[in-house]
């Protein structure tokens, strides 16, 4: 029997239950069966209804029907006891699209390519004509009941007809690689859908206060909300974005942070179709969706490849799309991030260059990185004064840093702990932290070890391996510890945060690194280090308040 995943599917039809038992029934006991699995790509969320991970022969998609399929006239229809009805998309065209992404998404992860692969369409209530001869759907690639008995050696044939010989197929150790990664994926995706449910709760009541209060600028055609950590600027920014895109708008939500662009992803799959706007990521990735050559393509570094050349390809490329590819609003999150060469990048993707609509949400003291810039709004800034997501004691720590004074919400909480160290031995003193708060019975997904200079060995591990998607997707399924920086934190948070200070580079920046390293609890905060070197960054009042003393 194969390796299953889940253990026991709750499957969308009893269509999927069928197709399910007879490949349990004949695929070898190293391969896996997974039920269900989804990923998500540019804020959209597709699904394969079974995938089977065959090392030594291949990667199969399949996208399961029930009822009677037919073709008719160009139209898929399915018929079953409600009656007839078109289907949106061919069972193949559905099954091609899930293949794209999942093979897209595990090659991401991985060191070499996850191997061949196809895409299926299964009926197991159909028995299609013997002349079936259909150039998008052939036979070979479209299974009815009567393969079921042989769907195994069906998976097979297409595998080795459809595949080019190039493409070898996976083994054990890429199949146990695909299965891990893709089960992170699918946790991260419900994790979201939770958290979704949540937020639309009418009992939340203190995020449906900030919803009213940036209703209040619905009329406005451009704004900049400012708030301190903590304050909600990262919910508001996909509110709004979410809200245009309802009311007609062409709309894009961008940010800089690869983790908070993946978080922007996976909360908009849980909305509306209708709600989802047409752009959600990286704004550097936004120039490359265009056309824009990759970095590996660039002569040129890094630096210059992101700093300069993606933000002027991003207004040459903008010029040569077509009016219906533009946006009518842009929402930026984390705005501060952005240079002035980034805003002159961005207004060209307006329809409207000093008209459409403009929504920056910024707090200037976690400007982290050396670079400045200015997002092309006149108007005054309009401030959210409340944090909704520390304890008290945790904002009380941190209240010095913030650009403006907040009024905490949340209730007191644990006190924040501390433990000294020389900077040099900050992280593996989190390590001994972690371990500690383990056997304390919390949750491993409940904690981040974060560094303000460089990176865990465990951060950088897991990134080599994984790839940056699934090292977010390692995140947001929530399911160990997380290893990161707070650079690249921002917008994010964990209910337990151990922040390893072991050093900050630059002195300029140090008081925004420790302010957002401060800042990204939820519940408890653990800060390691050295007292002097917190005293240089923050000051004496935040090292008293961290001692406990203030």
């Amino acid at each position: 029997m194969p390796i299953t995943v889940p253990d026991s599917p709750d499957f969308a039809s009893e269509a999927e239950r069928v197709v399910w038992d007879h490949l349990l029934q004949q695929l070898p006991n190293d391969a896996a069966l997974l039920a269900g699995q989804r990923v998500t790509a540019a804020g959209e969320e597709v699904e394969a209804d079974l995938l089977v991970l065959w090392p030594g022969t291949g990667i199969a998609v399949i996208e399961v029907k029930g009822g009677r399929i037919s073709l008719q006239d160009g139209t898929w229809r399915q018929s079953d006891r409600q009656g007839s009805h078109p289907l949106q998309r061919s069972p193949i065209e559905q099954a091609q699209r899930a293949k794209h992404e999942i093979i897209g998404y595990l090659n991401a992860t991985s060191s070499r390519p996850i191997g061949r692969s196809v895409h299926l369409a299964v009926l197991p209530y159909t028995e299609l004509p013997t002349d079936w001869d259909v150039p998008d759907a052939p036979r070979a690639l479209t299974l009815d009941a009567t393969d079921l008995p042989e769907l195994a050696g069906r998976i097979t044939h297409a595998l080795r007809s459809q595949a080019r010989d190039a493409h070898q197929p996976l083994d054990e150790t890429l199949r146990e690689h695909a299965v891990r990664m893709l089960r992170r994926t699918h946790r991260a995706i419900e994790n979201h859908q939770l958290a979704a449910r949540e937020i639309e709760d009418e009992g939340n009541a203190l995020t449906r206060e900030q919803e009213r209060s940036v209703a209040l600028l619905r009329y406005q055609r451009r704004a900049q909300i400012i708030g301190g950590a903590g304050s909600g600027k990262t919910h508001l920014a996909m509110i709004k974005a979410r809200t245009l895109t309802r009311r007609g708008a062409r709309t894009a939500l961008l940010c800089y942070s690869r983790g908070l662009a993946r978080h922007f992803q996976l909360l908009a799959t849980t909305w509306p179709e209708e709600d989802r706007p047409a752009y959600v990521g990286l704004f550097h990735d936004l120039p490359v969706h265009w056309g824009a050559e990759t970095e590996d393509a660039f002569d040129g570094t890094a630096a210059t490849y992101y700093e300069e050349h993606l933000p002027r390809r991003l207004a040459e490329l903008a010029a040569e799309q077509d009016q219906d590819q533009l946006f009518d609003a842009i929402v930026v999150d984390e705005a501060q991030d952005f240079a002035d060469i980034w805003w002159d990048g961005l207004r060209s993707c307006l329809r409207e260059q000093d008209e459409g609509v403009l929504f920056v949400f910024t707090d200037e003291h976690q400007s982290v990185f050396d670079r400045e810039g200015r997002a092309p709004i006149t108007l005054s800034p309009f401030p959210l004064d409340d944090n909704l997501r520390s304890t008290r004691s945790i904002a009380h720590t941190f209240a010095p840093l913030t650009p403006i004074e907040q009024n905490a919400r949340m209730e007191q909480g644990a006190p924040v702990r501390y433990v000294e160290c020389a900077t040099a031995d900050a992280v593996g003193a989190a390590d001994d932290v972690v371990e500690q708060l383990l056997e304390e019975g919390w949750d491993p997904g409940d904690i981040a070890l974060l560094t303000t200079r460089s990176r865990h060995p465990e951060q950088k591990e897991r990134i080599e391996h994984f790839g940056y998607d699934g090292y977010w997707d390692e995140f947001f399924a929530a399911e160990d510890v997380f290893y990161g920086h707070v650079l690249n934190f921002k917008g994010l948070e964990r209910r337990v945060v151990v922040l390893a200070i072991n050093g900050f580079g630059s002195a300029e920046r140090a008081p925004q690194l420790l302010y957002v390293g401060l800042s990204r609890a939820r519940s408890l905060l653990v800060v390691v280090g050295e007292q002097t070197e917190i005293w240089d960054a923050g000051g004496g009042v935040v090292l008293e308040r961290i001692l406990g003393k203030g």
